[in-house]
């Protein structure tokens, strides 16, 4: 699977604004407190992803050299009232218009701040690709509502976390990432839904997967590195892909049915802990 194209996002954006706008619509309670982000009520958290929708759109619209102040962007707190589902839920379908709308007039090389340096209405397209799936799948499980995303929307949330966690590494000197430094260690990561997966005889290392997605991430003295495809490792997360992308992002936990962890638990509960942005 390769990275999403500016088209594929934009798509992906609009799809999941209007699955988030489904949850809104659900009749679930808004006052709900989302499990997964447990300082936001379930109102609280959709007013927070089109908020930055709107920021993003602002930005990438005007080509801004910086990054924008919250209080000029227009609308972005939400409704006056909270506690209206119908308010919030047309507010939010205005954010994904103004997201999608103004990511496809820029295209995706069009020069734009982004806090990591890449600087261009591409990175804000994938950023928030990736901050709609999450947090929508935050909505969904707070609501009991199913939840699925794409297969190549998923391993792309996957790598994309990947290339954050070594932004942070290469440019953050305090971030929490750097406990990961000391003797190598690797961790896999398969789904087993992508592919036809090949098992072998006697566990993760003897016999690895050769077939289907997976990503082997490397913690050594250096820090962190990463690679598509299957090899022995110090510990296998394994699982259907939007499972492996939950529990990757923290959404679902290691002890998930769907999941299955072989080999030195302690080194991806490490990685759960530490590798994170800011």
């Amino acid at each position: 699977m390769t990275r999403l194209t500016h088209d594929r996002c934009c798509q992906e954006i609009a799809l999941q604004t209007g699955q988030l706008r489904t949850v809104v619509r659900s009749g679930a309670d808004l006052s709900l407190m989302v499990p997964t982000t447990p300082e936001w009520s379930l109102e609280q958290l959709v007013r927070h992803v089109g908020g930055a929708l709107r920021w993003a759109a602002l930005m990438v619209r005007t080509g801004a050299g910086d990054e924008i102040p919250e209080e000029r962007v227009p609308g972005f707190g939400g409704p006056a009232r909270w506690g209206d589902p119908g308010a919030l839920d047309a507010w939010l379908a205005e954010c994904g218009e103004l997201i999608v709308g103004a990511l496809r007039d820029a295209g995706p090389d069009a020069k734009v701040w982004s806090w990591a340096g890449i600087h261009n209405a591409g990175f804000w397209a994938r950023r928030m690709t990736h901050e709609l799936i999450v947090h929508r799948a935050d909505a969904a499980l707070a609501a009991g509502l199913p939840f699925e995303v794409a297969p190549d929307a998923a391993a792309d949330a996957v790598d994309e976390w990947l290339e954050i966690v070594e932004w942070a590494q290469r440019t953050l000197p305090e971030d929490a990432v750097h406990g990961l430094r000391g003797p190598r260690r690797t961790i896999h990561l398969h789904a087993t839904d992508t592919g036809a997966a090949v098992r072998g005889g006697r566990g993760e290392g003897e016999g690895p997967a050769r077939e289907g997605w997976g990503r082997l991430i490397e913690l050594d003295e250096d820090g962190v590195s990463w690679r598509r495809g299957h090899e022995k490792a110090t510990v296998a997360l394994r699982g259907p892909l939007t499972s492996v992308l939950l529990a990757f992002y923290r959404r679902l936990p290691l002890d998930a049915p769907e999941l299955e962890v072989r080999g030195e638990r302690d080194v991806l509960e490490l990685w759960l802990e530490r590798a994170t942005f800011g």
